[in-house]
């Protein structure tokens, strides 16, 4: 375990490597769950803000469903979550010509249309947060790829010797600051070093 500030992070982040493949998964992570992708209280606000704009990305069922659900739902496992079709694709997904789900917020971001690229809970995987259920002020970063849909990402990092963290390096430094960031590379270098 590593802790930095009052974050505990796991040593398989460092220790571990993964970079998306998905020429293979196309995407999976994005339709392969238990409910939508878990929402923080103020991109609940953007999705409220930004619908508008969101909305020409998405495809006709995804939109049908915000319009039957709402742009997010609750969940009793994972708080407030995006709507899915059919409990299954997220309701923001939309496939491109290769059948690869991509993020209808996302494409409006790269598009320069919004200041937000997507739900931190995607823009992390495979890495998941949890805040301490004795003290809120202590989170725990897991990294947890999915066993079936992950397993090409897992071979594409081991091979491509890209640890973890390296590969969410943007999502990371969003969430937390370059300064934890660089802590963390620092802790891995150390480790790295001490291996030899």
């Amino acid at each position: 375990m590593i802790v930095i500030d009052n974050l505990l992070i796991s040593d398989e982040i460092v220790e571990k490597q993964f970079v998306c493949d998905l020429a293979r998964c196309k995407g999976a992570c994005c339709e392969d769950g238990d409910a939508g992708a878990p929402l923080e209280d103020d991109e609940l606000v953007e999705l409220e803000n930004s619908y508008a704009v969101i909305k020409e990305y998405m495809t006709p069922e995804g939109i049908a469903q915000v319009e039957l659900q709402g742009k997010y739902v609750y969940d009793e496992s994972f708080g407030n979550v995006t709507p899915t079709i059919n409990n299954a694709i997220c309701a923001y997904g939309i496939r491109d010509k290769n059948g690869i789900i991509k993020c209808a917020i996302e494409k409006a971001y790269n598009d320069g249309r919004l200041g937000w690229k997507k739900p931190i809970s995607c823009h992390l995987f495979p890495i998941k947060t949890e805040k301490s259920s004795a003290d809120e002020s202590i989170e725990y970063l897991n990294y947890e790829p999915r066993t079936d849909i992950c397993k090409a990402a897992c071979n594409l990092g081991a091979s491509l010797k890209v640890p973890v963290f390296e590969f969410l390096k943007e999502p990371l430094i969003r969430r937390y600051g370059e300064e934890f960031f660089f802590q963390l590379k620092a802790t891995a270098d150390h480790i790295a070093l001490k291996e030899r």
